[in-house]
């Protein structure tokens, strides 16, 4: 059995406050353009359910760098609106003054504040209350507010991402061509940054990349978009996409990689070894409208229990998930039909039933019995196009 300790785990389903943090260069002079564009967002996120407070600061060593902070009930509240359209949207006029950006997300652990200072509310009341209400105050706040976390987790080092897109139909069989055929960038970015991973599925139309990247993620996806190999994938299958982009028009690449972004809101894995005899499957979970989220929440439950259990094949799992699209990465051993069940991630109880509530039934149908968990396990089943190591983890 893994013990909580060996455990390797990321998750944004840990119940607490988030705390985002975001770095941000301006172009000379845009400093009053950005405040007017800054104005603007900050209100329309002030109304944005689960945002509690944000803050702005600008270095006092250099004018042209500044830094947001926000906090947030916790990290699905957050992950739902940077992932909508109306973010999109909203950020878009951010582009004409930052040179720059780059953002970091906190669980927030623990907290040390000071007491209530003389001149505070809870100082002025009637002597009654005056020594209960703080607390009982600050209590109530931070149960609106979400809670802490309860216990650091324990990572490796690597930071995992996704990208999914979609082709048109009938160009399936040409794009899998090209995905699979493109030669590998060079896996070492910087000193402190390298390719660790890149998987790619495909469900029907859909394009999944997977990455697994040691260091900066921001300057690895960088680093391959700038590699001549990578270039002319990109360039080759620009015809067959649904969706059209010019990469080389820095609004236009900066549209469709936010629009493609597909996040990692959960990874856990067995701590300690990488077994050579795992295989690599990908899930297509299509999730109801607004239920994205709670079928990604409902897959990381069963990968926590199933990494844990000594009898699982499962070693590893990463869900992601962007409004209605989740998708489940696992490492096992043997065949994925194995154990139909677990593999789907409804294993015991009414697990089933759960996931049939929250799938988007007029797609795929809803799994029930023994043979139709089978039959959906088979129809979600991604096909593997390619899976590159770098020549280190190899």
């Amino acid at each position: 059995m893994t013990t909580l300790s060996e455990r390797i785990s990321q998750s944004a389903f840990d119940g607490s406050r988030l705390r985002v943090v975001l770095l941000l260069d301006l172009y000379d002079g845009a400093q009053n353009q950005f405040l007017e564009v800054y104005e603007h967002l900050q209100a329309q996120v002030s109304s944005v359910p689960g945002h509690i407070s944000d803050e702005l600061c600008q270095s006092i060593e250099n004018p042209s760098q500044w830094l947001i902070t926000s906090e947030w009930e916790s990290a699905p509240r957050f992950l739902a609106w940077i992932n909508s359209e109306e973010h999109v949207a909203s950020v878009q006029p951010l582009h004409g003054c930052v040179r720059d950006t780059r953002s970091l997300r906190f669980s927030v652990l623990r907290e040390i504040g000071k007491g209530p200072g003389p001149g505070s509310p809870s100082r002025t009341g009637p002597p009654s209350t005056a020594a209960a209400s703080p607390d009982a105050a600050d209590r109530a706040a931070r149960a609106a507010r979400g809670s802490l976390q309860v216990a650091p987790r324990r990572g490796d080092g690597v930071v995992r991402h996704a990208l999914t897109f979609t082709v048109k139909p009938g160009s399936e069989p040409v794009v899998a061509e090209l995905l699979a055929g493109y030669t590998s960038p060079q896996a070492q970015v910087d000193e402190n940054t390298r390719l660790r991973r890149t998987s790619l599925f495909m469900h029907g139309n859909r394009v999944v990349r997977a990455v697994e990247v040691e260091g900066d993620l921001l300057a690895a996806l960088r680093h391959v978009a700038q590699q001549p190999e990578v270039q002319a994938l990109e360039e080759a299958i620009n015809p067959y996409l649904e969706q059209d982009r010019d990469l080389s028009d820095p609004g236009s690449a900066r549209m469709f990689f936010t629009r493609a972004a597909l996040p990692a809101v959960h990874h856990v894995a067995a701590g300690g070894r990488e077994s050579a005899d795992l295989g690599r499957h990908a899930l297509f979970y299509p999730a109801k409208d607004g239920c994205g989220m709670a079928l990604a929440r409902l897959l990381a439950g069963q990968d926590e229990a199933a990494v844990d259990d000594p009898t699982s094949p499962i070693e590893g799992s990463t869900v992601f998930q962007r409004d209605d699209i989740v998708v489940r990465l696992l490492d096992l051993r043997g065949p994925l039909d194995a154990r139909p069940a677990l593999a789907l991630g409804v294993e015991g109880g009414h697990k089933a039933a759960v996931l049939a509530r929250l799938l988007d039934s007029a797609k795929d149908g809803v799994p029930t019995t023994d043979q139709e968990i089978s039959r959906f396990l088979a129809r979600s089943e991604m096909r593997l196009i390619t899976d590159r190591r770098s020549p280190v983890q190899a």
